[in-house]
């Protein structure tokens, strides 16, 4: 049964289609492979790190002590009794009063040293070491339990891993991590008038760009993108292609429909599956949304128009995988701006427009429905709260970026 024009806020749609699916499948993978993937569960560090008390400067160990009062005129003399040797600990080797050791970066801090002194500020005779600046206890020294203690949480359940903390996994002997499966996400287009890229379309005929488009976000995104080609806009076909897709994957993207026929086919197509749960939403572009549910995996049937097509995703699609995913924080970058123009609204929906970052100036690109040279001009979309009739030349916006 369709359920078009009984429009819901944005923040409904949000809250409907997150409730759909459980939280995240695990999977436990090595640790070389996790990049991008969302922990589902805390890594913690099995011991201290460092594990000990090591220089962060080339210089000399010392008694802080020692030191004070030294300056260029009256430097502290001290007497150098060894040299720390890099991954081969001297147990003889101690700091005793008025000695002294030269130590490289990353070495362990010898015994009765509680400080370092930066050879730059050092001036050496034989074994005498003139100290010129004086140094504080732990001055120059990173502490063994300073980076992360033993037990402490590195990265919490929900953090998506990125290339740098790939090093902090090996620097805590972390081989293999836990984090959520790869949510499989379908994509169905619709419409007579598609077909693939790979054709020239004949007269009334477009290429279908919304497939490629969002299976390219998806794979990004940490997801497995499964296309299921084009299907005409016929029920028994869009049926049989969405109980194949519902049957194989997490979540099902129908795209396409540009007539109320079409979306009222559609709406009643999944609800013969399963349960239709919005069909229409106070948002600009996209208003004739579709989102339903298969037993637990969402179905969204998002614009034909790939620039409505892609803010629907971004603004409702996005939330939902990030559910799936585990994921605490969202990847929404944002930056701060100044509007470079009117932008008028329609009160009562949420409406989101594409604009170019000039200068920290972002500008509206204005045009017709439809157009897609304005989602590639684009840097970003800024959005008009439902309740506002547009913004003002000038005004502070925040610009989400592609």
């Amino acid at each position: 049964m369709s359920r078009f024009l009984q429009i819901v806020s944005v923040p409904e749609a949000v809250s409907a289609a997150a409730g759909i699916p459980s939280g995240p499948a695990a999977e436990e993978i090595p640790s070389g492979t996790a990049t991008g993937r969302v922990l589902c569960a805390d890594v913690t560090g099995a011991g201290d790190i460092p594990g000990f008390d090591r220089s962060v400067v080339d210089g000399y160990a010392v008694r802080a002590k020692d030191t004070t009062g030294a300056g260029d005129s009256i430097p502290a003399m001290l007497e150098c009794t060894g040299q720390v040797a890099m991954g081969r600990p001297d147990p003889g080797l101690s700091i005793a009063v008025g000695a002294c050791a030269y130590i490289p970066t990353g070495g362990l801090l010898p015994v009765g040293a509680d400080a370092v002194v930066m050879v730059e500020h050092t001036a050496r005779t034989g074994e005498t070491v003139l100290v010129k600046r004086p140094v504080s206890p732990g001055e120059n020294v990173l502490m063994h339990d300073e980076d992360y203690p033993a037990g402490a949480v590195i990265f919490p359940a929900g953090h998506r891993l990125s290339p740098r903390d790939a090093g902090i996994l090996a620097a805590c002997g972390r081989t293999s991590v836990i984090v959520a499966k790869k949510p499989v996400v379908g994509i169905i287009s619709t419409g007579n008038e598609l077909v693939p890229a790979k054709e020239t379309p004949g007269p009334g005929c477009v290429r279908d760009a919304n497939a490629p488009m969002l299976a390219a976000y998806l794979d990004g995104y940490g997801c497995i993108p499964r296309t299921y080609g084009i299907v005409p806009d016929d029920r028994e076909a869009l049926d049989a292609a969405l109980c194949r897709a519902a049957g194989e994957c997490d979540m099902v993207l129908l795209s396409g429909g540009s007539s109320k026929d079409d979306r009222d086919m559609t709406a009643q197509v999944i609800a013969g599956r399963g349960d239709v749960l919005v069909h229409g939403i106070a948002i600009s572009p996209g208003k004739p949304t579709i989102i339903g549910r298969i037993g637990n995996k969402p179905v969204f049937g998002l614009p034909g128009h790939p620039g409505s097509a892609y803010v629907v995703f971004r603004v409702i699609v996005v939330p939902v995988l990030d559910r799936m995913l585990g994921q605490k924080k969202s990847c929404t970058v944002t930056t701060k701006a100044t509007l470079g123009t009117n932008v008028p609204s329609q009160k009562g929906r949420e409406e989101y427009v594409r604009v170019r970052l000039e200068n920290n100036v972002a500008y509206p690109l204005f045009g017709k429905a439809g157009l897609i040279n304005t989602l590639v001009a684009s840097d970003g979309l800024i959005r008009i709260p439902a309740g506002c009739e547009g913004l003002e030349a000038k005004s502070p916006v925040d610009v989400i970026l592609w």
